[in-house]
């Protein structure tokens, strides 16, 4: 199976779609997109409930954990795209982010 994945320069802005966030609690805090829905990809299989509606942008750190989700989503029915580059390529392009910390938010 091919994940469906996208590029950052592929990425509109503002975001027309729900962003899932799989990245563990610690990177979460320190900075994620604004909006996005957090659930650790460990946690996925429990909290399918709590995933967004419709088509969601699955981020991580890089893009390994957001493609592993993503293959699992697609296969339980959701419609999902890796970002590939994960949330260092979003920040690296500039896109907004926010903390739980309020400090300024980074990519950890």
């Amino acid at each position: 199976m091919t994940i469906p994945t996208v590029e950052i320069a592929g990425v509109p802005d503002p975001l027309p779609v729900a962003v899932l966030d799989v990245r563990e609690h610690d990177e979460w805090a320190a900075g994620h997109i604004e909006g996005a829905t957090h659930i650790p990809l460990q946690e996925l299989p429990a909290r399918l409930g709590d995933l967004p509606e419709g088509q969601t942008l699955v981020v991580c750190k890089v893009g390994g954990r957001s493609a592993q989700a993503v293959n699992y989503l697609a296969q339980q029915g959701f419609e999902v795209v890796n970002l590939a580059g994960g949330m260092l390529d979003w920040a690296a392009a500039g896109r907004p982010m926010v903390s739980e910390t309020g400090s300024e938010a980074y990519v950890l």
